[in-house]
């Protein structure tokens, strides 16, 4: 499999909420990379799509996603946004 886990080859997005939909495709990305076999995502799906905790574990991989994405954009701030 020959998956790029960073879509266009870069973590620079426009705005938060893109930001935010990235986080969400990379984590997305990961999980299909480290099982590539349909069939059993979707079975595993069934599973944790009713486990609480499991749901939260996902939230946490797109938030720590989401923090690298941030970064890499120096938080959306730019010197007119501090200054005004």
């Amino acid at each position: 499999m020959n998956t790029s886990l960073i879509p266009n080859n870069s973590l620079i997005t426009a705005t938060p909420e893109d930001g935010r939909q990235l986080a969400i495709k990379m984590a997305r990305l990961v999980i299909k990379t480290t099982q590539p076999d349909d069939s059993i995502r979707k079975t595993l799906r069934e599973i944790y799509e009713k486990d609480a905790a499991m749901l939260i574990q996902i939230g946490q991989v797109v938030a720590t996603e989401f923090s690298t994405i941030a970064a890499a954009n120096h938080y959306w701030a730019s010197a007119d946004r501090l200054d005004a």
